[in-house]
């Protein structure tokens, strides 16, 4: 009887990004655009200044209430009141989500050639992530907001996936949080109506996460082709379990009370806003396009990732 290598199983294979790519080669190219273009964003940020009157902290159409009934009555020192506030959460979110996908990358190179340019870029990635977590907690710091940590029934969720996860399962878990933010911060970093520090901080964000993008995308290809059925299956249902967790810490229920909103009103306009929904299956498009061509989105998962919200 023969036995598939994974070279055998990934020769020539071919989707819709075209051939899977060695392993090595893609980590020693991402190796190279690290060492060109990396920041510390304690040196390249000017976190003296003050924010400025009248900026946006996150571009209004990406605030939760935005276009919905409340948001009509509120002043536009509550809107952007609010921003600040929502900017906060998801740095809050960020930091609680990269803390996470460090140990999962810990758990992915433990037993792989430390030498290899494969685990040196991962532990790369894990510097880029710290850095990014502290730039979040320093930003939060900064202004005249809580931290916002996640519910303690999520942080109970994230322990257990932390425990449980495979390596496939666990880079679907790095794309879902990496890549909806990332499509928001890509707006962000442009926007001159945003605060200049908020830009600085989603431009480092932006550069440095799409080579964390590239490294997760690669490996999750390959981990579909060579991963045992049960651990693609096992994949497919976790990943949309999270995926639901996701969508629903995506939005701190707390922000609104600290803006003088009824939580319980504004959270029900939220889930009724079809603009809201848009916005969240449009950030999330380009991943589950992505997802589904490689065969996430299939049978209980594909309906787990439905009923998230972030898949039309």
């Amino acid at each position: 009887m023969t036995t598939l290598t994974e070279a055998d199983a990934l020769d020539g294979l071919r989707d819709a990004l075209g051939l899977l790519k060695d392993r090595e080669q893609v980590a020693e190219r991402l190796l190279v655009s690290s060492a060109k273009h990396s920041f510390d964003p304690d040196k390249e940020l000017d976190w003296d200044a003050p924010f400025e009157e009248g900026k946006w902290f996150w571009p209004p159409e990406l605030v939760s209430l935005y276009d919905t009934p409340l948001w009509k009555r509120m002043s536009e020192e509550q809107r952007i009141l609010l921003s600040q506030h929502e900017a906060a959460a998801l740095a809050s979110l960020g930091i609680w989500f990269e803390i996470i996908l460090m140990q999962l990358l810990v758990r992915h190179i433990y037993d792989k050639a430390a030498t290899s340019a494969h685990v040196r870029y991962a532990l790369t990635e894990i510097e880029d992530e710290c850095r990014h977590s502290k730039m979040f907690a320093r930003l939060i710091s900064h202004g005249d907001t809580p931290w916002y940590p996640v519910s303690r029934a999520h942080q109970t969720l994230g322990r257990l996936f932390k425990t449980i996860s495979t390596t496939p399962g666990s880079f679907t878990a790095t794309l879902l949080g990496e890549e909806v933010l990332d499509w928001m911060q890509r707006l962000t970093f442009p926007d001159e109506r945003v605060q200049t520090l908020i830009r600085g901080v989603t431009r480092i964000h932006v550069v440095e996460e799409a080579r964390h993008v590239r490294y997760a995308r690669e490996e999750l290809r390959r981990q579909m082709v060579t991963a045992p059925k049960w651990s693609q299956e096992f994949t497919r249902v976790t990943s949309g379990e999270f995926a639901r967790v996701f969508s629903v810490a995506f939005v701190n229920p707390e922000v609104y009370t600290n803006v003088g909103l009824d939580k319980r009103e504004a959270l029900a306009q939220v889930k009724a806003s079809g603009h809201r929904r848009e916005v969240m299956q449009t950030g999330a498009k380009k991943l589950t396009d992505f997802l589904d061509d490689i065969g996430v989105l299939r049978g209980v998962g594909r309906r787990l990732w439905r009923s998230s919200g972030l898949l039309a």
